[in-house]
């Protein structure tokens, strides 16, 4: 038994030195020169720039026309994930309370609809969400990044699943204490959703953090870029017939992994219970 733990143990940690080598390799590259990861390549042992690339990465401004710093980017890619798992949640949470404890005419078919939405990814629908974005004159603003993504099927199903097994208990003490909808479900499914919600804020905010494609359509400007078009401006636009700043693009993926891990830690506990718990 003891050796089979052990065993099992070899595993885990073959498969953590698995994932953390590359994230390694990349930080060590981040502290060498530019001229060094062209000569040898990627590094495996720190340079001698220390942290000058993360310096360079936050505070100087980079892409095509110099008006955005790492660190502005860095704020609009926290506002897109917080934007994005904020408005997700509650608008799912919403759909789910209605679709579950209202009587809505068609109410498995409006819900099987907004599932069916899993079928159409972003790419398919950017074009006509594009068009109605530019018209409504939400282009280069915060709004026209979050708003028009923040319905999610995922959400709402998970939502009305968990709803679901609350016992029916609950409601009707609510009712005899002539609780309101909005107060039943403010005061007693909100606070019993908050492994969920947890679980939930986790993967959205991950899922608006690494948004490229969408941004990329939405924005002309580079003040609203995020950090991801960041890296790929550093790695794209060569100055003064010089190489790109390949260090300074590994710092800010170095940076750019930071909150989202940051996230992921701290909602650890009850991210996995929101996947796990069955019992309400």
């Amino acid at each position: 038994m003891q050796r089979a733990s052990v065993f099992d143990h070899l595993i885990l940690w073959a498969g953590v030195i698995f994932l953390l080598f590359p994230v390694w390799m990349l930080f060590a590259s981040s502290t060498h020169s530019v001229e060094n990861i062209v000569r040898d390549g990627l590094q495996f042992l720190p340079g001698g720039n220390g942290f000058e690339a993360y310096k360079t990465a936050l505070t100087s401004a980079s892409g095509f026309t110099d008006t955005a710093t790492g660190l502005r980017m860095m704020m609009n890619s926290l506002i897109m994930g917080l934007g994005f798992a904020i408005g997700k949640i509650v608008i799912s949470m919403c759909a789910a309370y209605a679709l579950v404890y209202f009587r809505l005419p068609f109410a498995t078919f409006w819900f099987w609809l907004i599932f069916s939405t899993l079928l159409l990814p972003l790419e398919v629908r950017i074009v006509p969400s594009y068009e109605v974005v530019s018209q409504l004159g939400l282009l280069n603003s915060y709004t026209g990044l979050i708003l028009p993504l923040i319905a999610s099927a995922t959400a709402t199903f998970y939502f009305q699943q968990f709803y679901k097994t609350v016992p029916d208990e609950l409601l009707e003490a609510a009712q005899l204490d002539n609780a309101n909808a909005w107060r039943f479900f403010k005061d007693i499914l909100v606070p019993l959703s908050r492994t969920m919600m947890a679980a939930m804020f986790i993967i959205m905010f991950v899922v608006g953090w690494n948004q490229y494609l969408w941004p990329l359509m939405m924005t002309t400007e580079e003040s609203y870029y995020t950090i991801v078009m960041g890296i790929k401006n550093i790695l794209s636009v060569v100055r003064e017939g010089r190489v790109p700043q390949y260090n300074v693009a590994f710092a800010m993926v170095m940076l750019a992994m930071l909150p989202p891990v940051a996230v992921v830690v701290f909602f650890q506990r009850w991210f996995i219970q929101g996947l796990v718990e069955s019992e309400k």
